[in-house]
């Protein structure tokens, strides 16, 4: 299995409005073209006669040494894929050594996550309006035992996903003829899903919302809860002060941002498209990180996400000097095909990918990977 077959097993499994919702961009999707075209385009140059031996995957990053270079991405809703999902990954991402970094909207907490698994976890914020609204998370985060802090920063406003709304699976999520037929035309899922919530007492709810904003996912009854409006430096120094733990700002493309992002007291960036999600216009991370490099020095911790399909994107974009890679629809699609499971195949498909590449390359270590000959006539144009 690779991840095309896990996608397509997803996209059996899943209704339409839910594979689309994790499995799409934004607009007219060019973001997402653009990035699988900008991982295409750079190419490895194979070293022979380079003996074989064992390859090193381990990475060193956070004050931390990891046996991969791999992050379980936050990814919102991952407890409509399977019943409990966040809980499946958490025990995935502990089995394997990875970090595992809990969304803010998620559908189970941090603290059911943290008591059901003694994975690392990470948190992910988003500021809501109302510094009264987000405060109370970080303390909920570092009392399940939370250490790193992801702070995304690149929504200020929403993406305009067109699909969702016709699929009835924007937020929230509306009954229509057309969404309560495709549920029916996956029973499994539904039982699963939601049939099992039920029995557990209702429908699935965004369990970090404040009690008051604690919507379930159709959002009945409730204020809906928005993003900071305005969000800038200013808060980030809120933030940084409340939080003393490490701090990475995630959804950083510009040079300069990395620059003040340090300045303001993070201890690391996350170069991401936000999946290409966002901005159907953006850059790939892949084509920035060298310029982010260069601007951070060697010292600052430099992750990267958005697109990750095969163990060779990883390679490239390690190449181009991440430290590390998230990996945030690779690991949905293996959640949906077969539960902790299939998430756990998926890690092991990647790091086997990875490692094959390392050894065509004639690369034993990450850090051989930075000196790879590759093509770059495509690259940073």
């Amino acid at each position: 299995m690779d991840c095309r077959e896990a996608r397509a097993q997803a996209r059996r499994r899943l209704p339409r409005g839910v594979f689309e919702y994790i499995d799409r961009g934004t607009e007219a999707e060019t973001a997402m073209s653009h990035n699988r075209a900008r991982f295409d385009a750079l190419r490895v140059v194979p070293r022979v006669l380079t003996g074989g031996a064992a390859r090193d995957l381990s990475a060193d990053y956070l004050g931390t040494h990891r046996e991969l270079p791999f992050i379980m991405a936050p990814t919102a809703f991952s407890g409509m894929v399977r019943h409990r999902g966040d809980i499946a990954l958490s025990r995935a991402a502990r089995s394997l050594g990875l970090p595992f970094c809990v969304a803010t909207e998620g559908l189970l907490s941090i603290d059911e996550i943290a008591a059901a698994s003694p994975a690392e976890h990470w948190f992910q914020i988003y500021l809501w309006t109302g510094e009264e609204n987000w405060r109370p998370l970080l303390a909920r985060a570092r009392d399940a035992g939370v250490e790193i802090l992801v702070m995304t920063i690149d929504t200020p406003v929403y993406p305009k996903r067109t699909f969702n709304q016709h699929n009835g699976f924007g937020l929230p999520l509306r009954y229509g003829p057309r969404n309560i037929a495709d549920v029916l035309s996956r029973p499994l899922w539904a039982a699963d899903v939601l049939g099992r919530a039920l029995v557990r007492g209702g429908l699935p709810r965004f369990a970090h919302h404040p009690r008051a904003a604690e919507a379930t996912i159709t959002g009945r009854d409730v204020p809906p809860m928005t993003h900071q409006a305005g969000l800038n430096w200013d808060h980030v120094a809120k933030v940084r002060a409340a939080w003393k733990g490490k701090l990475l700002l995630k959804g950083i493309l510009h040079p300069d941002d990395a620059r003040r992002a340090v300045s303001e007291g993070a201890d690391g960036v996350i170069v991401s498209s936000h999946g290409m999600r966002n901005l159907d216009i953006s850059v790939a991370p892949l084509d920035m990180l060298p310029a982010l490099r260069k601007a951070l020095g060697d010292k600052t911790t430099l992750l990267a996400d958005s697109g990750v399909q095969r163990g060779s994107d990883v390679f490239k974009l390690l190449h181009a000097d991440a430290d590390a890679v998230l990996l945030g629809r690779a690991m949905l699609y293996g959640l949906a095909s077969g539960g902790q499971a299939g998430v756990q195949a998926m890690v092991d498909i990647l790091a086997d990918e990875l490692d094959r590449t390392m050894a065509m390359c004639g690369c034993r270590t990450l850090a051989d990977i930075r000196q790879a000959s590759v093509e770059r006539d495509y690259i940073g144009k």
